[in-house]
């Protein structure tokens, strides 16, 4: 595997995703609580996200025809790989 393919299937923060940028959700890093509050917002294991806005470590996300705004604190703690 090359390196850049590594680096493309590599799980990384979904705080560090740039705008347009399409991921799948690898691991929630966090306790039950947050696990529970992002799935309720249908954030997931295994969701596939687009990345719409990214400003000042706030991100609004889409997934399938819902927009969910997470925190940056939030956004470091799910974990992401690239589509």
């Amino acid at each position: 595997m090359q390196d850049n393919e590594k680096r493309d299937k590599a799980p990384f923060p979904l705080a560090m995703a740039q705008e347009g940028e399409q991921v799948r959700v690898f691991l929630l890093r966090g306790g039950k609580g947050l696990e529970m509050r992002l799935t309720s917002l249908g954030l997931n294991v295994g969701s596939d996200l687009t990345v719409a806005q990214h400003q000042g470590g706030n991100l609004v996300v889409i997934r399938g025809e819902t927009r969910i705004a997470l925190g940056a604190g939030m956004a470091q703690k799910i974990m992401v790989i690239r589509q």
